[in-house]
């Protein structure tokens, strides 16, 4: 699977964006996927995953309630909808798949990463 992320951007604290991670070349239904972030200076986190039929969404605290993650498997795509968006939200996300069968937080976890697309949110 190859994955490429985009949608990211500018956008004032309270904003909303919606990122979009597509898949060629593999079996997307079968992948777990993610988004993750890493902040300038820091470590890449997690952010959210979902399950390979779309069903089962988890999200790390910090953007729980803020951020939904959803995913068509008809179009091999994978989404984060980001909605009152915070300067700390700022970022390099990137979308990450795992062909495991058993869900896991850990980067390690994911063998598939885009290229990441940067989100800058301003106060």
């Amino acid at each position: 699977v190859q994955l490429q992320a985009s949608g990211g951007g500018l956008v004032q604290a309270g904003g909303s964006l919606r990122l979009s991670c597509t898949a060629s070349g593999g079996t997307f239904s079968s992948s777990i996927m993610a988004w993750f972030r890493q902040a300038p200076g820091k470590e890449r986190e997690f952010v959210a995953f979902i399950s390979k039929s779309g069903s089962s969404p988890y999200y790390a605290d910090t953007v729980k309630g803020r951020f939904t993650i959803y995913r068509d498997n008809a179009k091999n795509a994978v989404y984060l909808q980001m909605s009152n968006l915070e300067p700390e939200d700022t970022a390099v996300y990137y979308c990450a798949a795992s062909g495991r069968d058993s869900w896991t937080t850990s980067r390690n976890g994911y063998e598939t990463w885009g290229q990441g697309t940067l989100v800058t949110v301003s106060s």
